[in-house]
């Protein structure tokens, strides 16, 4: 059974219609054989401040408040105005989201920051980026697996019949680990922290998820992810644009996947060659046909940049393109 699903972000303003074009194009009723469709939460940052994933994501924070100023998100005392309106946002979309999805029986994925975009970032009250303090960092960490749990826990509440699959988006994941998040005068490299902090990390706020969610893994549209350390840190499913993959980065998915990490792979499905490509790099890696079955279809990255037109479009294409894979997996 292939799956399919979209990264998270989505064009415009309307999270209610968002909600219904999600609800019919991936919801229950669009069947078709060999594919299982998984709606999802939309992020539309198109509706400003808070509604970004980093300000949606440090609303979750527990105990630690944020609020907009001209670097970014800072760490402050009190919430201030804008952390005020991502919690109206965040509101407004589940309970938008109850109504989509009442009497709904089936997956349902939410999605997060991760530890390490949120710590590359949000500013600390009094001086630069968390990432530069390995106490704020553990403080962020932890304050984010906690806000994780009660997410998922309040989801899980508004619509019961759903099974919570979460993904933890880390887009600065390779930046931090390659040393090129600078401070805020540009001068100095900000501290790439010890591989073992890395995974403890992000697998304090998989581990949170997994509490209530049925899967949790890691989505990331970098050109180098580091395979690695996702597999280390617990995720049950990599999220990668698998255009941007080198020989060496394939090399390691597919080690992944025999090792029963599940691929989620993105592919720009408006381009003809992009599912002979996936199906030529999995035949010269020897991956068994029918781990084909395994795969979940997205688009590369979140669709926000994009017109609702062609979010639509690429939703049923990757329908489409699923179909097509579960048939290649067939034994």
């Amino acid at each position: 059974m292939v799956d399919v699903t979209g990264i998270g972000s989505w064009p415009g303003s309307d999270v209610r219609e968002a909600l219904r074009i999600i609800r019919d194009e991936l919801g229950p009723d669009a069947v078709s054989e060999g594919v299982r469709p998984v709606p999802y939460l939309p992020e539309l940052p198109a509706r400003g401040p808070g509604a970004d994933l980093v300000g949606r994501s440090a609303h979750l924070l527990v105990d630690l408040p944020v609020d907009l100023q001209p670097q970014g998100w800072r760490l402050v005392d009190r919430p201030g105005r804008d952390a005020e309106r991502a919690a109206s946002l965040w509101g407004q979309d589940l309970d938008e989201l109850a109504e989509a999805f009442d009497g709904y029986a089936g997956p349902l994925k939410v999605q997060v920051a991760g530890p390490w975009t949120l710590a590359a970032s949000l500013w600390r009250p009094l001086g630069d980026r968390v990432l530069d303090d390995p106490g704020a960092t553990r403080d962020v960490v932890g304050s984010l697996a906690e806000g994780v749990r009660g997410h998922l826990d309040r989801v899980s509440r508004l619509v019961p019949g759903a099974q919570l699959v979460l993904q933890v988006d880390e887009p600065s994941l390779s930046a931090v680990l390659l040393g090129r998040i600078r401070s805020e005068s540009g001068y100095r490299v900000l501290r790439v922290p010890e591989h073992g902090e890395v995974v403890a990390a992000l697998g304090e706020v998989l581990s949170a998820g997994g509490r209530s969610a049925a899967l949790v893994g890691v989505h990331t549209c970098a050109g180098d992810p580091p395979v690695d350390v996702l597999r280390e840190a617990g995720a049950g499913f990599v999220a990668l644009d698998l255009a941007r993959l080198d020989t060496r980065r394939w090399d390691q998915v597919a080690e992944a996947v025999e090792d029963g990490l599940a691929l989620w792979a993105g592919l720009r499905v408006e381009e003809p060659d992009a599912e002979q490509g996936l199906l030529r790099h999995w035949h010269e890696l020897g991956l068994p046909r029918e781990r084909l079955q395994d795969l979940t279809l997205t688009t590369p990255c979140g669709l926000a940049g994009s017109t609702p037109a062609a979010a639509l479009a690429a939703t049923r294409a990757g329908l489409r393109v699923a179909t097509r894979l579960a048939e290649h997996g067939e034994t």
